[in-house]
């Protein structure tokens, strides 16, 4: 309890220092490999808001089901991808999701993630 306490605070802050991002988390579940777990989210992008350079302990999987987004992942081309479309993002990877557009994104999340780590961490 103690853990998921640490998490939801971590989140929490991270959500403080970007506002125009909000991660609703669904459901978490262990899931077959050793200290794992699936975190399922709801992600919303404000227009002209991103989410921030960060990392995971894990893969992220996201699905876009509203919106437009540019993805920035370090070391690769920025992909755009569309209502529709999906990406994944590797795990430690440092990247950004912006979204230049007038309408919020949303997006539908699945993190691959180390139990008792944050879901995701500010990187430079």
């Amino acid at each position: 309890m103690k853990s998921f306490a640490f998490l939801l605070a971590l989140t929490l802050a991270l959500t403080a220092q970007n506002p125009g991002i909000q991660r609703t988390i669904l459901q978490r579940k262990d899931v077959s490999v050793p200290n794992r777990e699936a975190v399922i989210a709801r992600v919303e992008i404000a227009p002209g808001s991103s989410a921030g350079r960060h990392t995971h302990f894990g893969e992220e999987i996201s699905y876009v089901l509203e919106g437009e987004l540019n993805v920035l992942v370090e070391g690769q081309p920025t992909l755009t991808v569309r209502a529709g479309e999906s990406f994944v993002i590797p795990a430690g990877a440092k990247h950004d999701a912006q979204n230049k557009g007038a309408v919020p994104v949303k997006l539908a999340a699945i993190y691959l993630v180390e139990k008792g780590k944050p879901l995701a961490t500010p990187a430079p």
